[in-house]
């Protein structure tokens, strides 16, 4: 007989799983069935008996060995789908935490930020003297404004005395001087006066 081929041997792999021989005890098992079936002595029959049932107990002790080795892969695919979810669940919980600290590192930036701007109006502030200080001065500077303009108020109370003064002073070099020359024109009268007589004497 020819050695199988290639695919032979894949086709029998297929055909008896892991290639542990299946096929073959089941076919030695039907074998053995056909041989007690035709068996002429009693202790032919008993041997073929014997081999159908260790070939049993070697399908039985496979197909156990299959159905554990089928439970085990059960259990490992459970456990791969577990690890699958708890590896699904650390990328979610990973990006959550990604945007979190984005979030964290936006608000450290703004933090900075304002920072930065205290500190830049803190030295303006610096160079200008402080509110007790600017109210001291403030309060000098009324007190000053007040007294300067009580000054102005007597300045211009003296000035208007001084105005008054002067208009009297006025009137009574008016007065005088109507006076005078009221004087003046009685005087001439008079001498008019008397020239006339001293001329009517003459006479």
């Amino acid at each position: 007989s020819f050695p199988p081929s290639d695919e032979v041997i894949r086709k029998r792999l297929l055909i008896d799983g892991d290639g542990a021989g299946d096929d073959r005890r089941i076919n030695l098992l039907v074998k053995s069935f056909i041989k007690w079936c035709n068996s002429g002595s009693q202790e032919e029959g008993y041997s073929q008996y014997q081999r159908m049932l260790s070939t049993l107990s070697q399908c039985e002790f496979s197909m156990g060995k299959t159905l554990l080795v089928y439970d085990m892969n059960l259990r490992e695919m459970e456990n791969y789908e577990k690890i699958y979810k708890d590896i699904e669940n650390s990328i979610a919980a990973a990006h959550e935490k990604i945007s979190e600290c984005k979030k964290q590192i936006l608000q450290a930036k703004r933090i900075r930020k304002n920072r930065q701007e205290y500190d830049a109006l803190a030295k303006v502030i610096q160079h200008h003297p402080d509110r007790h200080e600017t109210l001291k001065q403030l309060e000098a500077l009324g007190k000053e404004l007040q007294n300067l303009s009580h000054i102005k108020e007597n300045v211009e109370d003296k000035l208007e005395l001084r105005r008054k003064q002067f208009h009297v002073l006025l009137s009574t070099i008016h007065e005088l001087q109507q006076t005078l020359e009221n004087d003046e024109k009685l005087s001439e009268a008079e001498e008019s006066q008397e020239t006339q007589m001293e001329a009517e004497a003459k006479q």
